[in-house]
């Protein structure tokens, strides 16, 4: 299965950071309520294991909370490879923002 991968830097430490992003699925369900459903995760330590559908398309991943960065890897179903470079900005986006 095809994966995506993004970065974004924080200078707030590892326990701020992810305190910012505890909400994070909550936010995306309320940004895109109407593009996205079926939201999961699970908190492990400092990673969430995440799943959702949007558009009919399943998405799952990790989204890991370091000291400096966090990185969100994920996979994609082949059919939703020509949305990649979209999907992959929207998510690193909607990190941006939650850690500002």
């Amino acid at each position: 299965m095809p994966s995506f991968s993004t970065e974004v830097p924080h200078t707030l430490g590892q326990a701020e950071a992810q305190q910012k992003l505890e909400s994070f699925l909550q936010k995306i369900i309320e940004r895109y309520k109407d593009q996205v459903s079926d939201i999961k995760g699970d908190w492990l330590e400092n990673v969430l294991d995440f799943s959702m559908t949007t558009y009919g398309i399943n998405i799952k991943g990790k989204l890991a909370v370091e000291e400096d960065k966090v990185r969100m890897d994920g996979e994609l179903p082949f059919a939703a490879m020509m949305f990649k470079g979209k999907i992959t900005n929207e998510i690193t986006e909607a990190l941006q923002k939650a850690l500002a």
